[in-house]
């Protein structure tokens, strides 16, 4: 009896031992999952990490060794991370008013018993002090009244000829350009309900209800419709293209429940010179529609991992980019999940060395494509020969369940993708365009929450990209809007159309202008 116990003591606790492993690492994941929870709770939601670790000592961290060693006939720097060039503080105190706006010149004199002297002269002025205040007037709101010239001939009394009213933005309404274009602003730039503009009017007597208000930018939507499609032959005829999306919420969509979600995708690229952001509203985030947003392109896009635009940049004469700022944010959530540690991890192995790569884009970014291309080549290929030196050596010593783990999983499976952009000085390290372009979309979603029907989403779409390009090339929104508002009822041809684009405005041509200066 007693030899079978002994000969099953050992399974026994071999598998004890398996268990407590198992265990110990299902523990260690939900601690990361509650320290990582605690910190986007109450921590900072920057990505830039409390631990200065593009500064800490590699020389003490056992893995690094692939990352340390100099290349041949390269120097062996100090710093483990190029030191950027601090910029010259600027100057503390109040800013000064901008010199074009009016200024109202307001007198103050003194009594006139104190202009006399104790010696009893009269004082003379020797000069005056000045000091400025901004003042704001609340909108002016006004009626134009369109009167319209009727002729007749009293001789022979015949027909009678009336002058004929120019092409509005939306017939037989009282909405003017200027109008139409304030409300558009308001809403897509800065993310002011309907519901309360239509307070806010009625706080100055004018009774416009939200209903109204809805209708004329479902109108205004389909009117920019003509510019909407120009813009977008220009953006699918330039090789460089970004892309993303983010939900919406539609509530009377066809076939589908109030509560369902739907995506409003965003397209980013032009030519540099005619930068081009496009929206389009979708009601899934099928692949289907990004094939249907490339039809007909060909060139790079860059986007994060979604499959989705796996098929669509399938096809011939589409190359797919990956986003550095994906990757990085993967390894700064296992940095932070890890919490206070007394040395630098292989989270933060990674994040410095991702660090090194921003540095020289850094430097970059303010150079010719070509000139840009050739740096790359020089400075960035070895850096990246270092990075997958490294994950090739701690890929296979690390539990691919936690988020380190993941972060390094991601790097692997998009490794390719991440490094294409090397290739060609027009292309981006990362994502971000298209994700600071379908930011204000996501804060205006915040305050109106969602959208009545598919002709609102899908003229949200349109009126996001007329004003998020103008933006992009430089012109004041409301001005650009009131003018395309304006003048396009009455374009009869593309040229005309054409003419209305954002960069051929004349203020578009002067920042340009400023710019290259």
């Amino acid at each position: 009896m007693t030899a079978p116990l002994t000969q099953s003591l050992p399974d026994d606790i071999d598998a004890l031992k398996a268990l407590l492993l198992k265990k110990e690492q299902r523990i260690d994941l939900l601690e990361e999952q509650i320290r990582l929870l605690k910190q986007k709770r109450f921590g900072a939601s920057s990505e830039k990490s409390d631990q200065q670790v593009e500064l800490f000592d590699e020389a003490e961290l056992g893995d690094a060794e692939v990352q340390l060693a100099p290349q041949e006939d390269e120097p062996v720097a100090v710093a483990t991370a190029p030191t950027a060039v601090s910029a010259p503080k600027a100057k503390r105190g109040r800013k000064p008013l901008p010199a074009d706006l009016p200024r109202v010149r307001i007198e103050h004199d003194l009594p006139d018993a104190d202009k006399v002297c104790t010696c009893g002269c009269l004082r003379e002025c020797i000069g005056e002090e000045t000091s400025e205040q901004l003042d704001i007037i609340p909108a002016k709101v006004q009626v134009l009244v369109n009167v319209r010239k009727k002729y007749a001939c009293k001789q022979c009394e015949g027909s009678v000829s009336t002058a004929p009213l120019p092409p509005q933005p939306i017939p037989k309404s009282n909405a003017s350009p200027g109008l139409l274009a304030h409300i558009a602003i308001a809403k897509y730039q800065d993310a002011l309900p309907l519901y309360r503009q239509e307070a806010i009017l009625g706080r100055s007597g004018i009774d416009l209800p939200r209903n109204t208000l809805a209708l004329w930018m479902v109108k205004a939507g389909q009117l920019i419709q003509p510019l909407i499609n120009l813009l977008q032959d220009r953006l699918l005829s330039y090789p460089v293209l970004q892309c993303d999306e983010t939900t919406v919420q539609v509530l009377k969509e066809p076939g589908k429940d109030p509560e369902s979600t739907s995506y409003m995708w965003v397209r980013v690229g032009g030519p540099p010179t005619q930068a081009i952001r496009l929206y389009h509203y979708a009601d899934s985030r099928r692949g289907e529609v990004a094939r249907q947003l490339l039809t007909g392109y060909q060139g790079y896009v860059q986007t994060d991992d979604y499959a989705g635009y796996n098929g669509a940049c399938a096809q011939t004469g589409i190359i797919q980019l990956g986003c550095w700022a994906h990757a990085r944010r993967k390894f700064v959530e296992a940095q932070k999940a890890a919490g206070k540690q007394k040395k630098a991890g292989k989270a933060d192995v990674a994040v410095s060395m991702i660090a090194k790569l921003y540095a020289i884009e850094k430097r970059v970014e303010s150079m010719a494509p070509e000139a840009r291309h050739a740096l790359r080549q020089q400075e960035s290929l070895p850096q990246l020969q270092a990075i997958r030196a490294w994950l090739d050596k701690t890929l296979h010593t690390t539990l691919p369940k936690g988020l380190l783990g993941k972060a390094l999983g991601y790097l692997d499976k998009n490794w390719d993708k991440l490094t294409i952009y090397t290739e060609d000085g027009r292309l981006s390290i990362d994502n971000n365009r298209a994700e600071n372009a379908i930011r204000p979309f996501v804060v205006g979603r915040k305050n109106w929450l969602f959208s009545a029907s598919v002709a609102g989403a899908a003229a949200s779409a349109n009126l996001y990209s007329l004003i998020e390009t103008a933006k992009a090339n430089g012109l004041e929104p409301y001005t650009y809007l009131r003018r395309v508002f304006t003048e396009l009822p009455s374009a009869q041809s593309l040229d005309d159309i054409e003419a209305l684009l954002p960069w051929q405005a004349p203020e578009a041509h002067d920042n340009l202008v400023k710019a290259a200066s």
